[in-house]
């Protein structure tokens, strides 16, 4: 059941041609070289040191691990990340 429901909404914003994040809630990863990076539509911080952060999205938890691992801001809706990235890690 949870498959037909999967495949009609990915028919459906296919024909429509709206965008994955707008109608699945996809979390949307914008990264600069190993540098920086920046996160939309995440749901909370689940895990935050200066070697790992860990992010919980709406279907799954991102990992993203480093060295000097900073989150320089956030709102509800984005935030940026900055360190050296060495590893992103969807979980």
């Amino acid at each position: 059941m949870r498959n037909i429901k999967i495949n009609i909404r990915n028919t459906i914003t296919d024909t429509l041609n709206i965008p994955k994040d707008v109608s699945c809630g996809a979390m949307i990863l914008t990264v600069t070289g190993n540098r920086e990076v920046f996160v939309e539509n995440y749901k909370g911080i689940v895990e935050y040191t200066s070697t790992e952060i860990r992010l919980q999205a709406k279907c799954n938890q991102v990992l993203f691990q480093g060295t000097d691992l900073c989150i320089e801001y956030y709102t509800n809706e984005d935030m940026k990340i900055s360190g050296i990235i060495k590893q992103i890690s969807y979980l």
